[in-house]
C-alpha cells in the first residue's frame, strides 16, 4: 500500500475521494502535523488501484479496502488512529468501523453518506464501470466533467488539478471502486454503536452528497460535531483546507481529552 506520511503526533489516517488519490491531501500533510511536527502523525494511503497501490484480483468490496487500512496500521505500529474519509474515503472509514472498531480513536466523515446507494445511483455506477472497462479509458469521467461537478462554484480554479488526478486513475480501479461502492451496506447502525468521537464536515454547495445526508448521520450520532463550510462543494479538503483542518483539529482535541 502506497502511503504518504508526515508528523509524529496523534495518528490520523486520511482516506481519499473517488476517483482521486492521496495527493488530494497535500495541504493536510503540510498543515496538520503543526509547526513542531508533533500535533498529528498524518498517514494518507492510496486506496486499491489508485496512486501507487496495486488493485489485486479480488472481487470489488470496500471491506477489503478497510482491511488494507488495518494492515497499514499494523505495518506502521499504530494500535488506534483517528480516521477521516472524504466521499468514497468516508465509505471506507465506515467499513473500517464495522470490521475493526477497536482500531478507531475517532472518526471524521466528510462529504459522504452513511446510507446505502439508491437503485438509480447503483445503476449509474454500473454504467460508468462498464463504460471505462469497455473503452479501457477514464475519458468518460473527463467528458462528463466529473472534476467540475465535484467542486463548488467558487472552486472551479481547481478543476485542472482535480482533472489531473482523475486522468491518472486506472480504468480497472475506477470500475472496481464503482462496483465496491454500489455493494456497500447501510452503516447508520455502525455509527450508532461506535464509542469514539465523531465529526462531520459538509460543503454548503455540495451537489453530489447533499448536506441533508449529514443530518442523517447526526440522527444516528447526536453527539457528532457538524461543520458546514459555506461556498464549498464536494471536495471540502481541497476547496477550503483551513476550515477543513480546523474541524480535524477540534476532533483531535476531543480525542485527546478522552
Amino acid at each position: 500500500m502506497s502511503v504518504r506520511e508526515s508528523g509524529t503526533g496523534t495518528p490520523l489516517v486520511l482516506l481519499h475521494a473517488f476517483p482521486l488519490n492521496a495527493a488530494m491531501w497535500s495541504a493536510q500533510l503540510d498543515a496538520l502535523p503543526g509547526l513542531t511536527g508533533d500535533e498529528a502523525r498524518v498517514l494518507a494511503p492510496d486506496q486499491r488501484g489508485f496512486g501507487g497501490t496495486e488493485l489485486g484480483a479480488d472481487e470489488p468490496s470496500l471491506d477489503l479496502v478497510a482491511d488494507d487500512v488495518a494492515l497499514m496500521l499494523d505495518a506502521a505500529g499504530i494500535e488506534r488512529a483517528v480516521v477521516g474519509g472524504l466521499s468514497m474515503g468516508g465509505y471506507v472509514a465506515l467499513a473500517l468501523a464495522r470490521r475493526h472498531p477497536d482500531r478507531l480513536a475517532g472518526l471524521l466523515l466528510a462529504n459522504t453518506r452513511a446510507t446505502a446507494d439508491a437503485d438509480a445511483v447503483r445503476a449509474n455506477r454500473e454504467r460508468t464501470a462498464a463504460a471505462v472497462t469497455a473503452r479501457d479509458s477514464v475519458g468518460l469521467l473527463l467528458d462528463e466533467r466529473v472534476a467540475a461537478g465535484q467542486l463548488g462554484p467558487d472552486s472551479q480554479h481547481l478543476v485542472a488539478r482535480v482533472e489531473a488526478m482523475v486522468a491518472a486513475a486506472p480504468p480497472a480501479a475506477v470500475a472496481w471502486a464503482q462496483r465496491a461502492m454500489a455493494a456497500r451496506p447501510d452503516s447508520l447502525d455502525v455509527l450508532a454503536g461506535l464509542r469514539v468521537p465523531v465529526a462531520v464536515v459538509t460543503g454548503a454547495q455540495d451537489s453530489l452528497v447533499a448536506p441533508d445526508e449529514a443530518e442523517l448521520i447526526l440522527r444516528a450520532r447526536p453527539d457528532a460535531e457538524l461543520t458546514v463550510i459555506p461556498g464549498v462543494g464536494h471536495l471540502s479538503a481541497l476547496e477550503a483546507p483551513e476550515a477543513f483542518d480546523a474541524a480535524v483539529r477540534r476532533l483531535l482535541a476531543r480525542v485527546a481529552a478522552g
